[in-house]
């Protein structure tokens, strides 16, 4: 029992503690573990908590006064632009001769 109790309020330190983190950090931590993990094609954004409508809320920043969201995407993280933002179709496969 003292060790639920304790991993309890070892969660609710941690969860509080990135609350008060700036969002652009905070954002960019996720994005590291993401990545780490092999997700790719994914959006994250900062929202305030007002604006929340349904979204995969992933973290809490700046007091609680705002989230950080996920969605899957067909944009890259790094460049924010899709496939079709880069011309259209993806590059042709070699073909054998």
């Amino acid at each position: 029992m003292k060790t639920v109790t304790a991993m309890l309020c070892f969660s609710a330190a941690i969860a509080s503690a990135s609350a008060l983190k700036p969002c652009e950090e905070l954002k960019s931590e996720i994005a590291t573990k993401l990545e780490a993990k092999g997700v790719k094609n994914y959006l994250l954004e900062i929202v305030p908590i007002a604006d929340i409508k349904g979204q995969t809320v992933i973290g809490s920043c700046e007091a609680g006064t705002k989230k950080i969201t996920y969605q899957k995407s067909d944009k890259t993280p790094e460049t924010g632009a899709s496939q079709a933002d880069r011309g259209g179709k993806p590059p042709a496969a070699p073909q054998g001769r």
